[in-house]
């Protein structure tokens, strides 16, 4: 799966589907504006869905290259009553967007959320804002990858919602420099403190390449501890499934780790350059597993994306 049921043993971290990672995505459309997604919650119900009142859901961008934040996007919900919810965005740089502490500008206060089948769209100067259910972008042949690659042609997330969080700013505001990295992560609040259950930027590592047994570990690092902690671990499972060599596994994993999305903006966003809704990673992945030898699962994707803002299409009936 893309970043789906990260969690140890195929389940969502601590068994709480609110604080599954999904997805991220990073690109730009005209106007000189970037698009931030960052989607949670997998096979969200069409009813009854809403955001952990207790997490702290956050979009990370390294602008200067050293694997750490220099601004974060923070989001943090309301608890559900009646079927409402509402947000806060946070824009933090420098040393607040370090602390996982939602911090720094409030660039949006008690936005509502969108539960239900219409989107909510929030506009606050120059920023543009939305959360709520949508359908799921994502789109694999997973009982086929599951079947040894004997391919069933039936899209696991054609009918998927997930809850999206999708924000879109000026990109010299963002940051000057065309090149950014970013990743996302899920911190839960627990007696008194912030704990992170779940990270990543790049789609499908923690669950081909980390045992049951280091995912949590995995959802708690950060991407600067990356290439210290999983290069080596990561080359061997390499070597097993797609016959590599240690240089050609050095080179490939350099793509991935630090588990940081690198997105030049002067060039057209197409994975791993950035990521857009349409972009074909579990294929990506696949050909990064088995060395070349799996090149598709033949899966295309999903026609029921928007052109404008929130991207993300209308979530799929219960």
């Amino acid at each position: 799966m893309s970043h789906h049921l990260s969690g140890p043993n195929l389940r969502s971290p601590m068994d709480d589907a609110r604080l599954d990672l999904t997805d991220l995505f990073a690109f730009t459309v005209p106007g000189g504006r970037t698009v931030l997604i960052m989607n949670v919650h997998p096979v969200a119900p069409a009813v009854g869905a809403a955001f952990h009142p207790d997490a702290v859901y956050r979009i990370n961008v390294d602008i200067d290259g050293d694997e750490h934040a220099d601004a974060a996007f923070s989001f943090v919900f309301s608890p559900p009553v009646d079927g409402r919810q509402t947000a806060t965005v946070y824009w933090a740089t420098g040393a607040q967007a370090r602390s996982e502490e939602p911090g720094g500008q409030e660039i949006f206060t008690d936005a509502p959320v969108a539960l239900g089948a219409q989107a909510q769209v929030v506009e606050a100067g120059p920023y543009l804002f939305s959360a709520g259910l949508r359908s799921d972008p994502f789109f694999a042949d997973l009982d086929g990858i599951v079947k040894d690659f004997q391919w069933t042609g039936v899209d696991w997330g054609a009918d998927k919602n997930v809850l999206g969080i999708v924000l879109e700013v000026p990109s010299d505001e963002l940051c000057p420099d065309p090149v950014i990295g970013v990743w996302a992560r899920v911190s839960l609040r627990q007696d008194g403190r912030l704990k992170s259950v779940d990270r990543g930027a790049h789609p499908s590592l923690t669950a081909y390449f980390n045992p049951e047994e280091a995912k949590e570990a995995y959802n708690e690092g950060d991407p600067a501890e990356d290439w210290a902690t999983y290069s080596g671990p990561w080359t061997e499972v390499l070597r097993h499934t797609g016959g590599y060599d240690a240089h050609a596994a050095e080179e490939v994993l350099r793509t991935v780790l630090p588990d940081i999305l690198v997105y030049d903006r002067n060039r057209p966003a197409a994975y791993p350059n950035g990521r857009t809704l349409t972009d074909d990673v579990t294929s990506a992945r696949l050909a990064m597993i088995s060395g070349g030898k799996v090149a598709s699962d033949h899966i295309g994707p999903h026609t029921d994306l928007l052109l404008d803002f929130p991207y993300l299409g209308a979530p799929h009936p219960g």
